[in-house]
């Protein structure tokens, strides 16, 4: 390894570490929302529950929404500032949900999960600012290390759930969300240490350049990658969302239902450590093809029955399935694209990733409120059979071009 490689993959590292440390603090706004967003949207409600599940609705509305306008911001502002404005937004949104909750205005209490979405949209591209930084051999291993951050949100945003929900009685969750306007405070302290860099002129007038967006969007390897990307965070929301909901109804406490996101959220983002190792070694796709037959092995598990360990496990495998699949899929995008192309590609993709999110979220509780638990873990077959064809179509044509 010459000396200038190594000198970028230390500064690769170093960014990397940055992020991660605050995917950490900022990305526990997340099990929060998803934790107690429908236990209080059923506080919320009146008699008819099915929009229950409207307030996590919200927050994957508000991914959605942000996704275009924070990775323009970003590339204007820059990668420290423009994060740094993110975590306002996500402390106003905490700020929002909790007056709502005191107010008991269910469709406030949306409005302020979805506000809460748009400041996760700054978090989401942590992972592509580890992978643009980063040289190519390094990339897979960047976004791995900037997601296993999410092994300490695993840790402490159920935990700030169980210490704080009831902070703020008479008034239930009320703590919980209020929560989020110190993590975020802790979180901006920690993305003051990322090295700011001045795009030169060249950058600047790349930025202005690179292929139609159709042209890139129609690659084989774009699509399929964008395809899987969707369909294991799509499994793993809609799952995960109605999860809570179906512990709690099958005579479960909320606490036993928050440490099941728990780890959940620890099978996220623990194999990260590992996962972009794995994807140099093996190629992004088969890594993926992994994460999808870990879904199928979810949904199994939920349909063998409804004692704790059963939603606990089909919990754990749901989030090793989106660890394989979700970063698999994100390394196959970002050979997809030149540097140019990156601002628009990635607010393109994170557009189209957490619109079908925002879907899954509000067809999960419309779905366990129609037909249980069970028919949430049917969808997961024929979602995951239509990504493995897919690969395998990917990977028959690779053959091909190769012979």
């Amino acid at each position: 390894m010459s000396v200038v490689t190594a000198a970028a993959e230390n500064e690769a590292r170093r960014t990397a570490f940055i992020l991660s440390a605050a995917q950490a603090v900022l990305g526990s706004a997340g099990p929060i929302c998803f934790a107690l967003g429908a236990l209080a949207g059923e506080f919320l409600l009146g008699p008819d529950k099915s929009l229950a599940t409207a307030p996590l609705t919200g927050f994957s509305v508000g991914l959605a929404v942000g996704a275009l306008p924070s990775a323009s911001l970003i590339r204007r502002l820059g990668h420290r500032d423009g994060f740094l404005v993110g975590t306002g937004v996500s402390a106003l949104g905490g700020l929002i949900a909790t007056l709502a909750l005191f107010q008991s205005s269910f469709w406030l209490f949306v409005f302020g999960l979805l506000v809460v979405g748009v400041g996760a949209a700054f978090v989401q591209q942590f992972r592509f600012a580890a992978a643009d930084n980063a040289p190519s051999e390094f990339k897979a291993r960047a976004i791995s290390f900037v997601l296993a951050g999410g092994i300490i949100t695993a840790i402490l945003g159920p935990q700030v759930v169980i210490f704080t929900k009831d902070l703020l009685a008479p008034v239930p969750f009320a703590g919980a969300f209020a929560a989020i306007l110190g993590l975020s405070a802790v979180g901006g302290a920690i993305l003051l240490f990322l090295r700011t860099r001045e795009p030169s002129g060249a950058e600047h007038a790349a930025a202005h350049g690179g292929r139609p967006l159709a042209e890139i969007v129609s690659q084989p390897r774009f699509f399929i990658a964008l395809l899987c990307a969707v369909g294991s965070y799509t499994l793993m929301t809609f799952v995960m969302t109605g999860a809570p909901l179906a512990m709690v109804g099958c005579g479960f406490s909320s606490d036993q239902a928050t440490l099941g996101i728990s780890w959940h959220v620890m099978a996220m983002f623990g194999p990260s450590f590992f996962t972009g190792r794995l994807i140099h070694r093996f190629g992004a796709p088969a890594i993926v093809a992994v994460g999808f037959a870990l879904l199928i092995g979810c949904a199994v598990v939920a349909l063998s029955g409804i004692q704790l360990w059963q939603f606990w496990s089909a919990l754990i495998l749901l989030g090793l399935g989106w660890n394989f699949g979700f970063i698999g899929a994100t390394a196959m995008v970002t050979e997809s694209y030149r540097p140019e192309e990156k601002g628009t590609i990635q607010g393109f993709h994170d557009l189209i990733l957490f619109g079908s999110v925002a879907f899954a979220s509000l067809m999960s509780g419309a779905v366990y409120n129609a037909w249980g638990w069970a028919m949430l873990a049917w969808v997961v077959f024929p979602v995951s059979i239509v990504c493995l064809v897919a690969l395998g179509a990917l990977r028959m044509t690779a053959v091909r071009r190769a012979a």
